[in-house]
């Protein structure tokens, strides 16, 4: 990676609004952290306001903003397929999203950028995801974003159902099906469920405090 590349990246890291060390900072550019902290001075002598210390921590004052940079061939791939992704494997209101979002990035690029990725080859198939795993998925974002309650009917691989209310955590896709991290009040304990097996969804008015809950969903599911 060029320098003046490494630099534009500790930018945007330092840009999150929170705290990074410099041993976060050389793990994610692949260099040692003496190397960062002689780029952190190298920045705070060029005007751009980072704050903080070794050992502490560096972050951005609030107001700084980046000028606007054009992206390069591999990052125009990397886009091109995250979004054929979510418009394959997603509900089609994410869908229609992220086409939006292509065609803006596709509107100012320059005629070569935009030729290559046109070309790009690199494709993703919808057909392997039935409808029935991807219906839910827009009642479900929903609820994950407004921090509600979910209730549900849901048939277990062995054919027993029951009827569940759940604090939805996550959405996770593994390749072909996706599934539901949630806290589970009829066992009272985080459980995963295939969406397609759930039935009768139903968004509550009910909230409930997110603070945390994914993360330590995490780490259960990570250490079964």
């Amino acid at each position: 990676m060029r320098r003046a590349d490494r630099l534009f990246q500790i930018v945007l890291l330092l840009g999150r609004r929170r705290a990074v060390t410099a041993r976060e900072l050389a793990q994610a550019l692949g260099v040692s952290e003496r190397t960062i902290y002689r780029d952190i001075a190298d920045l705070s002598l060029s005007g751009v306001p980072v704050e903080g210390e070794a050992g502490v921590g560096y972050l951005m004052r609030g107001g700084f903003q980046l000028p606007p940079l054009m992206f390069d061939a591999e990052e125009l791939a990397a886009l091109a397929l995250g979004s054929r992704m979510v418009k394959g494997w997603a509900d089609p209101d994410l869908g229609r999203a992220a086409e939006r979002a292509l065609l803006k990035i596709e509107a100012v690029l320059p005629p070569p950028l935009k030729a290559r990725m046109e070309r790009e080859a690199l494709l993703v198939p919808d057909f392997h995801v039935p409808p029935a795993m991807v219906a839910p998925l827009g009642l479900l974002r929903r609820a994950i974003a407004d921090s509600r309650k979910v209730a549900f009917a849901y048939t277990r691989a062995d054919g027993q159902a029951s009827q569940r209310v759940v604090r939805p955590l996550g959405l996770f896709f593994w390749g072909e099906t996706w599934t539901l991290g949630a806290w589970c009040e009829l066992r009272g304990e985080y459980r995963s469920f295939r969406l397609d097996r759930m039935a009768e969804l139903e968004n509550r008015e009910e909230s409930f405090p997110n603070t945390g809950l994914l993360e330590d969903y995490i780490k259960v599911v990570s250490s079964d």
